[in-house]
């Protein structure tokens, strides 16, 4: 169960908000520190590990850049959109961030609001208005991935590769 404040974000959110192209070769330190700098400076500051990303349609459209990784490093416990580009989905898979597309989501939450996300049942509920919406199903081995904490930990704790001592841990 994941239970956070929720952050509201519009439709066509471009992972150039989440990591400025000028930023792709800085440090994952760097980079988590001008997380959407464009559009809603200081963000960075006010969100709280764990918080929830509520976005409209198309969220992450843009290029391949990691930018997962980044709302990752940030702290972001999930993104709840009501749909999500392809390519950053497959980021969040790759970099340990839940992603969920939850149709008719971004209606349902209100800045500052409560969701209470179940990967159990793939439910997410509004804790201020009792409003409860179903997640699109993900596939599980898609699932382990993201709560594994992404790709590389996950080939870790199989074996197949040796651990990076460097890499931050997943957010909680």
């Amino acid at each position: 169960m994941i239970r956070a404040k929720v952050w509201t974000f519009g439709d066509h959110i471009n992972t150039d908000l989440m990591l400025p192209g000028d930023m792709l070769f800085a440090s994952e330190e760097e980079q988590k520190r001008v997380v959407f700098r464009a559009n809603r400076p200081g963000w960075v500051d006010e969100v709280r590990p764990g918080d929830i990303i509520v976005g409209g349609l198309n969220y992450g459209m843009g290029s391949s850049r990691p930018a997962a990784r980044s709302l990752r490093n940030v702290g972001v416990g999930a993104v709840l959109a009501d749909s999500i580009n392809g390519l950053f989905f497959r980021n969040a898979v790759n970099f340990g961030l839940i992603a969920l597309e939850v149709p008719g989501v971004r209606a349902a939450f209100e800045e500052g609001q409560t969701a209470e996300v179940s990967l159990e049942d793939m439910t997410v509920l509004n804790r201020a208005s009792g409003v409860t919406l179903k997640a699109l199903p993900i596939p599980k081995m898609l699932l382990d991935l993201m709560l594994s904490g992404g790709i590389y930990p996950h080939l870790e704790q199989q074996g197949y590769i040796e651990p990076n001592r460097d890499r931050p841990p997943p957010a909680p």
